[in-house]
């Protein structure tokens, strides 16, 4: 597994950014949104993802909520030197799961850091992320707060998740921000017209989310009705009605184009992601073994830029159909 570095390219004290695997492993599915969860099934899968090389997990203090920071906690307890450890605070959830909003002041900036602590089990968390900008706060109250956790050898290096062009480069001038957390997909790839363009010109690395399109663009469903009750896809805009089936038009094409390549859909859509730039870190999520080995060894196909071209045709940005959340007010636009 090759590395990629975050961050660290521009901007006076930015240093020499963070190190971590090409591809990440996003942990979310393994304990909440994606239906029933197997602890010992994603134990065994994060295991496989280290031995592969896969260095770079990616959790958040409210999937499960709080579970999953326990459980990727207690699978790196004997292998943490090769982890660099990523989580997010600011979206707040009670512990019945209610939700309770977002918050981004600085007292809940440290109460939430030592939470995260405890729970994974560990002295410091590499990579800290506020999950959601709290549109109460000015972004310089939070990352204020997040540099302290910095400067008391908490936190190494500070991300934000969703932020505009505007609230990150406020935080960059408060804190160099080492990485930026998004949906990117082929069928999400509205950060390229200024979400992209702004972070590489303060040398901030960009890690996607759903880079398979929440699972979509693997070709694994052929209607709605095949996802499962309890799986917050089922309300997800993309996955309903008239949308489902005008996003099946662009599975369909990538399809092709993997049978071509002799990969899967998924493995094209992923080295498609990461062929977007050495900057660009994915974090394909999957709480199984199989389709864990299946995402790496994405890593191993080389796109030619006729591939690329073909590709940018099947997927063109603002394809997709529906937005990306039933509520989008929580996103910073």
């Amino acid at each position: 597994m090759k590395t990629r570095r975050l961050g660290g390219t521009a901007g006076e004290g930015a240093g020499q950014g963070l190190e971590v695997s090409q591809q990440g492993l996003g942990c979310m599915g393994m304990s909440d949104f994606y239906g029933e969860g197997d602890d010992a099934e994603s134990t065994r899968t994060i295991h496989r993802a280290l031995d592969l090389g896969v260095t770079f997990l990616d959790t958040a203090d409210i999937y499960g909520p709080f579970a999953n920071e326990r459980l990727v906690g207690r699978a790196i307890a004997d292998r943490r030197e090769q982890v660099v450890l990523a989580t997010k605070f600011g979206n707040v959830r009670g512990e019945n799961g209610e939700w309770l909003g977002i918050r981004g002041d600085a007292p809940y900036v440290h109460e939430a850091c030592d939470a995260s602590l405890q729970r994974l089990g560990v002295e410091h968390i590499d990579l800290y992320y506020q999950h959601r900008v709290d549109p109460n706060v000015p972004i310089e109250e939070t990352v204020g707060a997040m540099a302290e956790l910095v400067a008391a050898g908490k936190v190494r290096y500070l991300g934000l998740s969703e932020a505009s062009p505007e609230t990150i480069r406020r935080a960059h001038a408060v804190h160099p921000i080492t990485a930026l957390q998004t949906e990117y997909s082929l069928w999400t790839r509205d950060v390229e017209r200024k979400i992209l363009p702004t972070v590489r010109e303060l040398g901030i690395g960009f890690v996607p989310y759903s880079p398979l399109g929440r699972g979509f663009l693997s070709g694994r469903w052929r209607s709605p009705e095949e996802i499962p009750a309890g799986d917050f896809r089922r309300n997800n805009p993309r996955f309903q009605g008239e949308n489902f089936a005008r996003n099946m038009a662009i599975v369909e094409r990538v399809r092709e184009l993997a049978d071509a390549k002799g990969a899967t859909p998924a493995q094209l859509a992923l080295a498609w992601v990461m062929a977007r730039g050495d900057d660009v870190v994915p974090i394909p999520g999957t709480k199984r073994v199989r389709y864990l080995e299946e995402n790496v060894a994405a890593t191993q196909i080389e796109l030619t830029e006729d591939d690329l071209l073909q590709l940018d045709q099947a997927a063109p940005v603002g394809a997709a159909a529906g937005e990306r959340y039933p509520d989008m007010s929580s996103i910073d636009r």
